[in-house]
């Protein structure tokens, strides 16, 4: 079973259209990158997907449930782009605070904290954390209730190269471990660690896709310009 269905996804914010029809699904088990421009409507997809956003049409499942469904709760984990923790209370405070939400323990909380890099960090408030810390707490807010998706969006903003390097190798692992993964990004480089691709522009699904699949079609082997490739096409067809 796929962990998410959508079908002729349509959304809108206020008289503008966000999301035009859009449809595909995400295999279990595997790393899906949700990747385009700023303001190409990732975030509003990945609010879909978590069922935190109205939609004007189109169905949304996730692990064979409508999105949103209490039952999904506990399934589903979610990072936003502006970190979800409580600025008053220590890295550990936090993460050992949505750990016992979710039935686990002082030990799982803990080790949460150190997959994510924050164990120097772990007595510190979260108001005294920089921005790139902030977000990797509110990661570990999430992994600690071990949830079977995780939706992830702009998880690697303000984050050096060698932290990057390290939670995508953590995504990784959680992947291969059985957790499926959506995670968004307007860096293509970063498309190059995903199983599959999501490509958006301007509202649309350009491409599902792989990497490999993407530098044939492309004509490049840097994802990025074959990316672009792909858009001056489609702008050719739709002209």
């Amino acid at each position: 079973m796929d962990a998410v269905v959508v079908r002729d996804l349509v959304v809108d914010r206020g008289r503008r259209r966000v999301l035009h029809g859009l449809g595909f699904t995400v295999p279990p088990g595997q790393v899906t990158g949700l990747l385009g421009p700023s303001g190409s409507g990732k975030t509003t997809l990945m609010r879909a997907v978590v069922g935190v956003q109205v939609v004007r049409s189109g169905e949304v499942t996730v692990l064979g449930e409508p999105a949103g469904s209490p039952g999904l709760r506990s399934r589903v984990g979610y990072v936003t782009q502006a970190p979800s923790v409580y600025a008053d209370l220590t890295v550990r405070e936090n993460v050992r605070y949505f750990a016992a939400l979710h039935g686990r323990g002082a030990r799982e909380a803990d080790a949460a904290v150190v997959d994510v890099g924050l164990a120097d960090a772990a007595h510190q408030l979260v108001v005294d954390l920089s921005g790139g810390q902030r977000g990797r707490a509110s990661l570990a807010c999430a992994l600690v209730g071990d949830p079977e998706l995780l939706v992830l969006d702009e998880p690697t903003v303000g984050l050096d190269p060698v932290l990057r390097v390290e939670l995508w190798a953590r995504f990784a692992a959680l992947a291969s471990a059985g957790t499926t993964l959506v995670v968004s990004s307007h860096v293509m480089e970063e498309a190059a660690r995903c199983d599959r691709l999501l490509l958006l522009r301007g509202g649309d699904l350009l491409a599902d896709t792989t990497p490999a699949r993407l530098r044939a079609d492309g004509r490049s082997q840097d994802l990025e310009e074959a990316f672009l490739t792909l858009v001056r096409d489609s702008e050719r067809v739709a002209s």
